[in-house]
Protein backbone atom coordinates (compact mmCIF):
# COMPACT_ATOMS: atom_id res chain seq x y z
CA UNK A 1 0.00 0.00 0.00
CA UNK A 2 0.66 3.66 -0.46
CA UNK A 3 0.12 6.67 -0.14
CA UNK A 4 -1.28 7.73 -3.44
CA UNK A 5 -4.32 10.11 -4.16
CA UNK A 6 -6.91 8.20 -5.90
CA UNK A 7 -6.79 8.33 -9.78
CA UNK A 8 -10.11 6.74 -10.41
CA UNK A 9 -11.78 10.53 -9.08
CA UNK A 10 -12.89 9.67 -5.74
CA UNK A 11 -12.70 12.54 -3.48
CA UNK A 12 -9.86 11.15 -0.12
CA UNK A 13 -11.46 12.53 3.35
CA UNK A 14 -7.69 12.00 5.10
CA UNK A 15 -4.24 12.86 3.08
CA UNK A 16 -2.67 10.03 5.28
CA UNK A 17 -5.52 7.46 4.19
CA UNK A 18 -3.74 4.47 2.67
CA UNK A 19 -4.74 4.56 -1.08
CA UNK A 20 -7.34 1.68 -2.22
CA UNK A 21 -6.79 0.97 -5.88
CA UNK A 22 -9.82 -0.76 -6.14
CA UNK A 23 -12.04 2.07 -4.04
CA UNK A 24 -13.96 3.21 -7.34
CA UNK A 25 -13.89 0.04 -9.29
CA UNK A 26 -17.62 -1.06 -10.26
CA UNK A 27 -17.14 -4.64 -9.03
CA UNK A 28 -18.44 -5.81 -5.93
CA UNK A 29 -17.42 -8.41 -3.42
CA UNK A 30 -13.93 -8.94 -1.75
CA UNK A 31 -12.72 -7.58 1.49
CA UNK A 32 -13.08 -3.95 0.09
CA UNK A 33 -16.50 -3.81 -0.43
CA UNK A 34 -18.97 -0.82 -0.15
CA UNK A 35 -21.27 -0.85 3.01
CA UNK A 36 -23.90 -3.45 3.18
CA UNK A 37 -22.24 -5.46 0.57
CA UNK A 38 -20.04 -7.93 3.01
CA UNK A 39 -17.49 -9.98 1.91
CA UNK A 40 -17.47 -13.80 2.58
CA UNK A 41 -14.27 -14.58 5.36
CA UNK A 42 -13.91 -18.18 3.56
CA UNK A 43 -9.90 -17.36 3.72
CA UNK A 44 -10.59 -17.82 7.94
CA UNK A 45 -7.01 -18.49 9.13
CA UNK A 46 -6.38 -21.38 10.84
CA UNK A 47 -3.11 -22.75 12.40
CA UNK A 48 -2.56 -26.54 12.90
CA UNK A 49 0.16 -27.83 14.79
CA UNK A 50 0.40 -31.27 15.43
CA UNK A 51 1.82 -32.46 19.40
CA UNK A 52 2.75 -35.73 20.44
CA UNK A 53 -0.63 -36.17 21.65
CA UNK A 54 -2.68 -34.74 19.34
CA UNK A 55 -3.46 -32.90 16.18
CA UNK A 56 -4.79 -29.24 17.37
CA UNK A 57 -6.29 -26.69 14.89
CA UNK A 58 -7.50 -23.04 16.11
CA UNK A 59 -8.88 -20.24 14.52
CA UNK A 60 -9.09 -16.49 15.20
CA UNK A 61 -13.06 -16.06 15.12
CA UNK A 62 -13.60 -12.87 17.07
CA UNK A 63 -17.24 -11.40 16.98
CA UNK A 64 -18.48 -14.91 16.34
CA UNK A 65 -20.84 -16.85 19.19
CA UNK A 66 -19.72 -20.24 19.40
CA UNK A 67 -23.26 -21.03 18.73
CA UNK A 68 -22.66 -19.85 15.02
CA UNK A 69 -19.46 -22.45 14.66
CA UNK A 70 -19.95 -25.62 13.18
CA UNK A 71 -17.23 -28.72 13.99
CA UNK A 72 -17.67 -31.60 12.07
CA UNK A 73 -16.30 -34.66 11.23
CA UNK A 74 -17.47 -36.10 7.74
CA UNK A 75 -16.21 -39.38 5.47
CA UNK A 76 -14.32 -40.70 8.78
CA UNK A 77 -11.35 -38.22 8.37
CA UNK A 78 -12.14 -34.83 7.29
CA UNK A 79 -12.45 -32.22 9.77
CA UNK A 80 -14.50 -29.20 8.54
CA UNK A 81 -15.22 -26.33 10.42
CA UNK A 82 -17.79 -23.59 9.48
CA UNK A 83 -19.76 -21.08 10.65
CA UNK A 84 -22.08 -17.41 10.04
CA UNK A 85 -20.65 -14.32 10.90
CA UNK A 86 -23.46 -11.67 11.21
CA UNK A 87 -23.84 -8.76 9.68
CA UNK A 88 -24.26 -5.73 12.09
CA UNK A 89 -27.90 -4.00 11.60
CA UNK A 90 -27.43 -0.65 9.90
CA UNK A 91 -29.00 2.08 11.44
CA UNK A 92 -30.95 4.49 8.59
CA UNK A 93 -29.12 7.56 9.88
CA UNK A 94 -25.37 5.61 10.10
CA UNK A 95 -22.67 7.05 7.77
CA UNK A 96 -20.24 4.41 7.47
CA UNK A 97 -16.44 5.62 6.36
CA UNK A 98 -15.17 2.37 6.22
CA UNK A 99 -16.02 -1.25 6.40
CA UNK A 100 -12.70 -3.46 6.78
CA UNK A 101 -14.47 -6.22 8.92
CA UNK A 102 -15.86 -9.34 7.04
CA UNK A 103 -18.92 -11.12 7.68
CA UNK A 104 -20.75 -13.90 6.15
CA UNK A 105 -20.12 -17.69 5.49
CA UNK A 106 -16.95 -19.62 5.98
CA UNK A 107 -15.96 -23.15 5.78
CA UNK A 108 -12.23 -24.42 5.97
CA UNK A 109 -12.11 -28.60 5.49
CA UNK A 110 -9.14 -30.28 6.42
CA UNK A 111 -7.90 -33.98 5.55
CA UNK A 112 -7.00 -35.71 9.54
CA UNK A 113 -4.26 -38.31 9.40
CA UNK A 114 -4.85 -41.79 10.03
CA UNK A 115 -3.43 -42.17 13.12
CA UNK A 116 -6.46 -40.16 15.52
CA UNK A 117 -9.33 -40.88 17.46
CA UNK A 118 -12.10 -38.95 15.30
CA UNK A 119 -14.42 -40.46 18.28
CA UNK A 120 -12.91 -38.23 21.10
CA UNK A 121 -12.79 -34.72 18.93
CA UNK A 122 -12.79 -31.97 21.29
CA UNK A 123 -13.59 -27.96 21.02
CA UNK A 124 -13.39 -24.88 22.79
CA UNK A 125 -14.29 -21.09 22.32
CA UNK A 126 -12.70 -18.56 24.55
CA UNK A 127 -12.08 -14.96 23.69
CA UNK A 128 -12.96 -15.38 19.89
CA UNK A 129 -10.47 -18.21 19.72
CA UNK A 130 -11.75 -21.82 18.97
CA UNK A 131 -9.77 -24.82 19.68
CA UNK A 132 -10.06 -27.97 17.80
CA UNK A 133 -8.28 -30.99 19.50
CA UNK A 134 -7.94 -34.36 17.77
CA UNK A 135 -6.21 -37.00 19.86
CA UNK A 136 -3.80 -39.34 18.51
CA UNK A 137 -4.07 -42.80 17.92
CA UNK A 138 -1.47 -45.24 20.21
CA UNK A 139 0.54 -46.33 17.84
CA UNK A 140 0.61 -50.18 18.37
CA UNK A 141 4.63 -50.87 17.98
CA UNK A 142 4.88 -53.75 16.10
CA UNK A 143 5.93 -56.79 18.04
CA UNK A 144 10.29 -57.55 17.70
CA UNK A 145 11.52 -61.16 18.11
CA UNK A 146 15.07 -61.42 18.84
CA UNK A 147 16.46 -64.22 16.47
CA UNK A 148 19.38 -66.78 17.82
CA UNK A 149 21.93 -66.69 15.11
CA UNK A 150 23.74 -69.95 15.16
CA UNK A 151 27.44 -71.07 14.34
Amino acid sequence: MSLIPSFFGGRRNNTFDLWDPFQDFPFTGGALSVPGETASFANTRIDWKETPEAHVFKADLPGVKKDEVKVEVEEGRILQISGDRRVEKEEKNDKWHRVERSSGKFMRRFRLPENVKVNEVKAAMENGVLTVTVPKADVKKPDVKAIDISG
